[in-house]
């Protein structure tokens, strides 16, 4: 992790103040939460709206902290510890991160997309892994704070860092393809999300190529070739190294065949004839996902063989298509984590596919930030789901709800259900589920949908 004596760190920044009598004072990491202080850690104040994170430094330095930056705007700073003073904390620790990732020997992938990339981290991280020492985002530590925090918390011999880039508006994914200076940037596609940000799915794709702002000249830059989009944004960029990935012929890499069963997914693709990769992962967009790591692997020098093993040892982060059981026997996929109407779709899609359950359940939630025609959205999902091949639909929100309206036009009544209350939901739910049941799980992150699953479990 990033290490440094005071000494040091004010040849590095724009400082304020006289720290000379603390300059052999060594800092060991970076914190901005006073309860997860480390021994040495340089904790960073931010001023909030309703909270100073200033008026905590002192009780930061009592518990381990080495030194604290500090606001120049913010009056009366302490002298009897290491405290220093710059123009603005948050733009301190962005360049502190852009300069420690230069100090390590390092390739840095960058990722970002509307939906997928938390899945495509985990594969690339993971395929990389078989031949490099790769550290990657944790949780959800891919914005203007945790992606630098993520940067100063590298140990020193790491080879590769896999960084997940998220936003909400324009000129966010530029920054940290700034401060990170990826090798390789991939986007996974262009959904929904964020529309009431952004306005349009033209405005998103926008949005997402400032990935491109901050790739080195000579960096990979790997996106969903099936996007008109991403096709039409990418003409205009001066990029030398472009290759995509998707299901037509016409990408760099495409499957060839696919079959899924209830562990995962195989698959061969187009660039490896004859060779058959496994993913432990369901879902034919997950494929797509396997595919952009695939194209990162080439690009750092794996062979089939350990892309073979970099796919089938995968584990991805909880409530992403994770399959669990219920108490009662039943199958329960947990994509709890985020929705969107793109990614609402390929779940519902891979439900209506799997084979072996007499009984498909969909649970679905809220899906939030689509801006004003959210409801049409929530209504299009209950259209397409086919009455044929789910036998019973639970929503849960009042968009949810909306969800319910529209597979209604479809089906019956009594295979419908909506609800507002997650205890209800629950008990309702229970009391239908035999134990022979496929049930898909699927909101948004603020609807907390694994909260039922828990009480499925229970």
């Amino acid at each position: 992790m990033f290490q440094k004596t005071i000494k040091e760190i004010c040849t590095m920044l724009d400082v304020k103040n006289d720290l000379s009598t603390f300059d052999s004072v060594v800092v060991k990491g970076v914190s901005i939460d006073t309860r997860k202080i480390e021994e040495a850690n340089l904790f960073v104040p931010f001023k909030g709206e309703n909270v100073d994170g200033h008026q905590f430094v002192r009780h930061a330095i009592e518990n381990g902290a080495s030194a604290a930056l500090w606001d120049m705007s913010v009056p009366n700073p302490p002298e009897d510890v290491p405290v220093i003073v710059v123009e603005d904390p948050l733009l301190a620790l962005q360049s502190l991160a852009n300069q420690y990732r230069h100090e390590l020997d390092l390739k840095v992938v960058g990722i970002t997309g509307s939906n997928g990339k938390t899945t495509t981290k985990d594969i690339v991280a993971n395929l990389l892994s078989v031949k490099y020492r790769v550290h990657k985002t944790q949780g959800n530590y891919n914005n203007h704070i945790g992606l630098p925090l993520t940067i100063l918390s590298l140990p020193q011999d790491s080879e590769v860092a896999v960084l997940e880039m998220g936003m909400s508006g324009f000129g966010e994914i530029e920054l940290l393809s700034e401060i990170s200076q990826p090798d390789a940037a991939i986007i996974t596609n262009i959904g929904e999300s964020h529309l009431q940000d952004l306005g349009s799915r033209e405005g998103i794709a926008k949005a997402k190529l400032e990935i491109v702002k901050g790739l080195k000249s000579d960096g990979l830059f790997a996106y969903y070739g099936d996007e008109p989009l991403l096709q039409d944004g990418v003409k205009g960029l001066n990029l030398k190294h472009v290759e995509t990935f998707g299901r037509s012929e016409s990408n760099t890499i495409y499957p060839t065949n696919i079959e899924m069963d209830n562990k995962g997914s195989y698959f061969e693709a187009s660039f490896a004839e004859g060779e058959t990769f496994f993913l432990p992962v369901l879902g034919q967009h997950n494929i797509h996902n396997a595919l952009a790591g695939i194209l990162i692997a080439r690009k750092f020098g794996l062979s089939v063989d350990e892309m073979k093993e970099g796919l089938q040892s995968l584990k991805l982060t909880q409530m992403r298509m994770e399959m669990v059981e219920g108490k009662k026997g039943e199958s329960i996929i947990n994509d709890a984590y985020n929705a969107s109407p793109t990614s609402m779709k390929a779940a519902i899609q891979l439900v209506s596919e799997i084979t072996g359950f007499n009984t498909k359940v969909l649970v679905l939630g809220d899906m939030l930030e689509l801006g004003d025609q959210e409801e049409e959205f929530h209504e299009e999902i209950g259209r397409l789901i086919d009455p044929e091949k789910i036998q019973q639909v639970f929503t849960l929100g009042a968009l949810g709800s909306s969800i319910g309206k529209g597979a209604l036009e479809n089906f019956p009544e009594d295979r419908v259900h909506s609800f507002m209350d997650k205890e209800r939901l629950t008990s309702t739910l229970s009391s239908f589920i035999t134990g022979d049941e496929l049930v898909l799980f699927k909101a948004s992150r603020g609807i907390k949908l694994e909260e039922v699953i828990e009480g499925l479990k229970e």
